[in-house]
């Protein structure tokens, strides 16, 4: 596995070798100890999740509140999507800034996203599957939305046809 430390370097972009023939491919997804060594410390994932978006869709700007914060390990098993993070620790000298990949079944590229971040994406393909770890589990009552064109972040959004966005997502905070 490569991994890719993009400019905000806590965000991993990770790139499995895959070994292809006539009969299709394998590739691993994931290994504890490449994964824990690369990042720096032992994470342990505690939820898998799973979404399915037809073209257009965007979800987020999303991230849950401490003590329920969570790292992502994001990757598309279908489709094509413009994956966005969003570094919200106002310690950290990379804060509001934000990083992004495209993630396809294609390129089987991951990004690892530490707690601390939002998360977004944006589906570029007709749809798209999207497969997510997380190192904490989802509370409702932790979780938070930021509006996906925060004027203050900033994100530079690929331009698509018909772009559908959630009530919840639109409702999302503007940061002061």
């Amino acid at each position: 596995m490569e991994f890719k430390r993009l400019e905000i370097p806590d965000v991993i972009l990770i790139e499995p070798p895959s070994f292809e023939d006539d009969r299709g491919f394998f590739y691993e997804s994931y290994n504890k100890k490449e994964f824990d060594k690369i990042v720096g410390e032992e994470i342990n994932f505690v939820q898998d999740n799973f979404s399915c978006s037809s073209s257009g869709v965007l979800r987020g700007i999303h991230y849950q509140e401490n003590p329920f914060s969570q790292g992502k390990l994001v990757r598309v098993s279908k489709g094509k999507v413009f994956d966005v993070a969003i570094d919200l620790r106002e310690e950290s000298p990379f804060y509001l800034s934000w990083v992004s990949a495209e993630l396809s079944d294609e390129n089987k590229r991951q990004l690892w996203i530490p707690e601390g971040f939002g998360h977004a994406f944006l589906t570029l393909s007709d749809e798209a599957h999207f497969n997510y770890k997380t190192t904490n589990f989802y509370n409702p009552s932790f979780e938070k939305t930021i509006i996906w064109n925060d004027s203050k972040i900033g994100i530079k959004w690929p331009e698509v046809e018909n772009l559908n966005i959630s009530e919840k997502d639109l409702k999302g905070e503007h940061l002061v």
